[in-house]
């Protein structure tokens, strides 16, 4: 039910996402789309004719759908074909089909209508390649390449112990399959695809496949094309050839639920390879001299739910915490990830964002760190227009600044608040940021402190308190007059201090010199500096004498 739930929600999301247009000029249209053409024809180059990977498959594809989208939207010219540079110069015997992915359960139980033996495997995650047997002899190995023509793999096909070299009969017979890295209980779930693919790609491109390498990989036979009619019989007869058996990940199935069942058993149990989805397929076909170098109708794809999605970046935020540290944090255009919705995301530190470069428009990719919190993995597509950014300097802000929320402060001055009335402060009951965001919005606090001295009446004038909320906005600023010394220090943003000896008056604190702080234990030289620092900084002097004035203990 859980993984149905987050196959809906994508569902959901991508669909909308696909009806929104740009609001681009017919000329920016035109400059944006090519430059993701671009992008996009140069990670085919790179894959089909390298052998290099430069993005994860599932990012490749929504930047694909996106690029069709968008060329939707404008009446342009359908994306170029992937396979366009992939071609060799050994033709096929029998052409290589691809197949179509379907987005949802719901295409999925369309798709099975009026249709019988159908059956379900894991889709590997590797490489296709045909191999060519006569008189039971592999005599050639050919990568996918456009589906009609591909490279001559058979020296590296020759090393790799998974694929047979000599077959049990003495046939002549074209199989077609998937190449793949071979790992131990991996379980995609939660380990991902772990560049498999990439991996085997690169090595079989290679002029010399070495023998550990070869070792590491194997083969999976998903068609012979000119093999028996049923796909149970085909198994059997290649299992008696001599090629791993793939009927533990065969079955028959009759409706969807067996489809979600395998689907969802597959994607969260150990298997010897990176799958990325499942592959569904009848019985019946049409004879291999009819196949095509195109999406056929008698096989298709259902992919796992993303591990990592495509989201357009809205708008960058550079929040100040209460120290001075600059985090950006992007709005983005909402994705799904497992169930739950990704509306932003945090860059980390400024001198990521800075070195990443991210602008509105710019397309990003993030995944789930602990299966819970979003996680900017990097950039994939930057927009042409950079939108300029006013970008605050980070030698703007540190420990001491922002007492006040001045233009530029209130980020800091907000979450010195924050800090003030959580739970490392004075644990100030039904107060948090909203309440202190109503505040300020009114004016009315132009100093850390100045909440001590607001009443009922204006409390009452201030829209969003009402009778209720204003009584104990106030007992919870009454009650925190009467919190320990110690706990103001906290609230005030005194650095830590350890296991040193702290004093139980402010004046006692504030006399002693950096050398009689770096004394106590615990404190090296650099905290020594900052906690001197803070008790002779002029902002936090006149706050100690606001808290004298209104009889705080130890002030």
């Amino acid at each position: 039910m859980r993984l149905l739930i987050a196959i809906l929600l994508t569902f959901l999301s991508l669909s909308v996402h696909a009806a929104q247009c740009p609001d681009w000029p017919p000329g920016r249209a035109q400059e944006e789309i090519s430059a993701v053409q671009k992008q996009i024809d140069l990670w085919d180059d790179s894959y089909h004719r390298q052998g290099q990977s430069m993005v994860a498959d599932e990012l490749y594809d929504q930047a694909r759908a996106q690029l069709t989208d968008w060329q939707q939207c404008f009446n342009l010219d359908a994306p170029a074909d992937p396979l366009r540079t992939a071609g060799g110069s050994i033709p096929h015997p029998i052409p290589h089909t691809g197949l179509n992915k379907l987005i949802d359960g719901a295409a999925i139980e369309d798709w099975l209508k009026n249709r019988n033996q159908v059956w379900v495997q894991p889709k590997v995650d590797g490489v296709a390649v045909s191999l060519v047997y006569e008189k039971g002899v592999l005599v050639r190995a050919i990568s996918r390449g456009n589906g009609v023509q591909g490279k001559d793999w058979t020296a590296s096909a020759r090393r790799i112990g998974g694929i047979p070299q000599q077959l049990s009969q003495p046939r002549d017979l074209v199989v077609q399959g998937e190449l793949y890295w071979r790992l131990d209980g991996h379980v995609q779930a939660s380990a991902g695809s772990l560049n498999a693919r990439g991996n085997v790609a690169g090595l079989m491109a290679r002029k010399q496949l070495s023998a550990q390498d070869a070792a590491g990989i194997g083969l999976f036979v998903w068609e012979w094309p000119e093999g028996p009619a049923s796909l149970s019989a085909r198994i059997a007869a290649l299992d008696a050839l001599g090629f791993d058996s793939t009927a533990p990940l065969s079955h028959p199935i009759a409706e969807l639920a067996d489809v979600v069942r395998w689907r969802e058993h597959w994607y969260r149990s150990p298997l010897p390879f990176a799958s990325d989805g499942i592959v569904l397929r009848q019985d019946e076909r049409p004879s291999a001299d009819r196949w095509q170098a195109k999406a056929p109708y008698w096989i298709v794809a259902w992919k796992y739910p993303f591990a990592q999605a495509l989201a357009e970046v809205r708008k960058v935020h550079f929040n100040i915490g209460r120290t001075g540290r600059i985090t950006p944090v992007l709005d983005v255009a909402p994705i799904w990830l497992d169930d739950r919705q990704i509306k932003r995301v945090s860059v980390s530190s400024l001198p990521r964002w800075q070195a990443l470069d991210i602008r509105p428009g710019d397309q990003v990719s993030i995944s789930l760190a602990g299966l819970t919190i979003p996680r900017l993995d990097g950039v994939i597509l930057r927009s042409v227009e950079r939108v300029h950014m006013e970008v605050p300097e980070a030698a703007d802000f540190h420990q001491l600044s922002c007492w006040q929320p001045t233009q530029g402060c209130q980020s800091q001055f907000l979450a010195r608040l924050t800090w003030l009335s959580g739970k490392q402060g004075l644990d100030m009951p039904n107060i948090g940021p909203g309440t202190w965001e109503k505040l300020l919005e009114t004016g009315r606090l132009k100093g850390l402190l100045d909440w001590l001295t607001l009443d009922a009446q204006e409390l009452a004038n201030i829209n969003g308190f009402g009778e209720r909320s204003t009584a104990q906005l106030l007992n919870s600023f009454n009650s925190a007059r009467q919190r320990p010394f110690a706990r103001w220090l906290n609230a005030l943003g005194m650095p830590p201090i350890g296991q040193a000896q702290l004093a139980d008056s402010w004046r006692e604190l504030a006399q002693r010199e950096t050398e009689q702080w770096q004394a106590q234990a615990g404190i090296g030289p650099g905290r020594a500096a900052q906690l001197s620092a803070f008790f002779r900084d002029p902002q936090v002097l006149a706050l100690s004498e606001t808290l004298r004035m209104a009889g705080v203990d130890g002030f």
